[in-house]
């Protein structure tokens, strides 16, 4: 897949989300083959103010993988500022944020609000465009509510702006995580427009991804819950759409070492303290599917230290002998 001046290989794209896709994750991901990574969202309006905290969130990168930094906001010359001060960051793209359900990113009319006004995510487009020479993409929903389906009219107008790809999660903002999403939203997007499209939402597995593709004709997939605690499902969509025989699955001891791996990472680049907080909310995606399931979950949400991360590895291995 083409991305402006970026080729991909084939494969699924690492997802944005808030407190999940920190750069230990994005480097995990693309070590397992995710063929891109974005970063956290930021705000254009804390990068333009000079926030420190909003600016940690980009360092990183994404491993050898190209790596996109997405923004929100609502305003199109803050945004195009931001994206003049996020290339010290040496992203290989910009991704607009126009999906967040979150009620304090929508009640600043930016995320998924934008999705009320297809005009004004065109000229939020053409502003970033216009201020840096890297591709600019945009993640976008079905739309607002049932009552505003605006996928198609905000992906003509961001393609139209100079969008090099759009990717869409197939839910309305007041749908927010459920129902199932709609993959008839995805197939009228990559109808209606020429650049890129990417289908999200609701993959779990390299089925889930070539079922996506077979129904929307997306030109790819990006994942974003379903790789965590499993960086290995990215590997297994490489497998299937090129036709390669699946690696094997991981057992419990390495999945509970890539766990601990990770987690290090992140005391290593936030310092201990601040990582193993953020922890609570990766670690337990490592516990699915596993016995003892609710002793583990207290387990990892009570993560205090780095030593903690390694006795819930060692609990788990004992619940769960032979796996």
């Amino acid at each position: 897949m083409q991305i402006g001046s970026l080729t991909l290989a084939p494969g699924a794209l690492f997802a944005p989300m808030a407190g999940l896709s920190d750069a230990s994750a994005r480097r995990l991901m693309t070590a397992h083959g995710a063929v891109a990574a974005v970063s956290e969202m930021v705000s254009a309006k804390a990068l333009t103010y000079g926030d420190k905290k909003t600016a940690a969130l980009l360092r990183g990168g994404a491993g050898d993988a190209p790596y996109g930094i997405q923004l929100f906001g609502s305003e199109p010359d803050t945004m195009a500022k931001a994206a003049k001060l996020v290339l010290r960051y040496h992203p290989d793209y910009i991704d607009i944020n126009m999906g967040c359900p979150a009620p304090k990113i929508t009640a600043t009319g930016a995320g998924s609000a934008l999705m009320r006004d297809p005009a004004l995510c065109g000229r939020i487009v053409a502003a970033v465009c216009g201020a840096v020479e890297l591709p600019v993409t945009v993640k976008i929903r079905k739309g607002w509510d049932d009552e505003t389906v605006s996928c198609v009219e905000v992906a003509r107008c961001c393609a139209a702006a100079g969008a090099a790809a759009i990717a869409i999660h197939g839910r309305t903002r007041e749908q927010m995580y459920t129902p199932p999403i709609d993959p008839g939203c995805i197939a009228a997007v990559k109808a209606a427009v020429s650049v890129p499209v990417i289908g999200n939402g609701d993959i779990t597995s390299a089925a889930d991804a070539l079922a996506l593709i077979e129904q929307t004709g997306c030109d790819a997939v990006m994942v974003g819950r379903g790789a965590l605690g499993n960086p290995w499902l990215f590997e297994e969509i490489r497998a299937a759409l090129t036709g390669k025989t699946p690696p094997p699955p991981p057992d419990l001891r390495r999945r509970m070492r890539t766990m601990c791996e990770q987690l290090y990472a992140m005391c290593e680049e936030k310092g201990e303290s601040l990582a193993m907080r953020q922890a609570r909310s990766q670690a337990p995606y490592y516990m699915r599917g596993l016995r003892g399931a609710a002793q583990l979950r207290r387990a990892a949400v009570s993560l205090t230290c780095y030593r903690d991360a390694e006795a819930l590895a060692e609990l788990a291995l004992s619940l769960n002998p032979g796996q």
